[in-house]
């Protein structure tokens, strides 16, 4: 993401290149359909374009695979040892730069659009956008609580929806005239978590039965969802 951010900043005199940036929660590396080891059940025909269309790289790895310590990363370009956000806890230390406000000196308009959770109290609009949607901590699918440039609002149906709509909203309003930075950053799909180890995934309405007859080899280590229990290995 930075080299392609470099990149753009190269060509910023000539033609300002538009800025989408999405993130997908919790999403492992085989749950592409275009990956060879995805389950053969698995689709996902956008992703799928995206990586034949443009650039897929085969040998990534994750330096801080944890909520709050990743958006940091992702955010400052800097490992977690400068941005000292070591776990979901610790909010973002005072006066930490975001390269969206690199971006906003050179012009762009930017929008934040999505799950920040860096610390869990604090939901209120962070330098460097100029559209903020967002929600306190990992959020709820369904009719959540949110923070739409500073007011409180309440979010109607699946968060999924609603954040692709804002997002689809910002960018349709942007301006001819001036780039924009669009970043999205999906609740889906990390879990709704409760006590016991109990995770849930709640679907979209429409699609609880999507994948209902699949057969997913689990490992050992995986529990339930429903009951908390570890489940048989496979």
């Amino acid at each position: 993401m930075l080299l392609c951010l470099w990149n753009t900043l190269l060509l910023a005199q000539a033609a300002p290149r538009n800025i989408i940036l999405i993130l997908s929660d919790d999403h492992r590396y085989d749950f592409m359909s275009f990956m060879e080891q995805s389950p053969s059940f698995l689709e996902t025909p956008h992703l799928d374009r995206m990586a034949a269309q443009g650039v897929h790289f085969r040998n990534a790895f994750v330096t801080t695979s944890l909520c709050s310590p990743s958006r940091a990363t992702i955010l400052t370009g800097q490992y977690m040892h400068h941005h000292r956000v070591v776990d979901n806890q610790r909010p973002v230390a005072e006066g930490t730069r975001f390269f969206p406000q690199y971006l906003q000196q050179a012009g762009y308009q930017t929008a934040f659009v999505g799950k920040w959770h860096m610390g869990h109290e604090d939901d209120s609009p962070r330098p460097g956008f100029d559209r903020w949607v967002s929600f306190v901590g990992q959020g709820v699918y369904f009719d959540p609580e949110l923070n739409i440039d500073g007011e409180p609002a309440r979010g109607s149906g699946y968060m999924t929806d609603i954040l692709t709509d804002e997002a689809v909203s910002f960018i349709e309003a942007s301006s001819r005239e001036e780039p924009f930075l669009a970043v999205i950053s999906h609740k889906a799909g990390h879990p709704e978590i409760f006590p016991d180890f109990v995770r849930t995934f709640p679907p979209a309405p429409g699609d609880e039965a999507l994948y209902g007859g699949a057969d997913l080899n689990r490992a050992p280590s995986w529990r339930a969802s429903m009951s908390g229990q570890p489940a048989l290995a496979r």
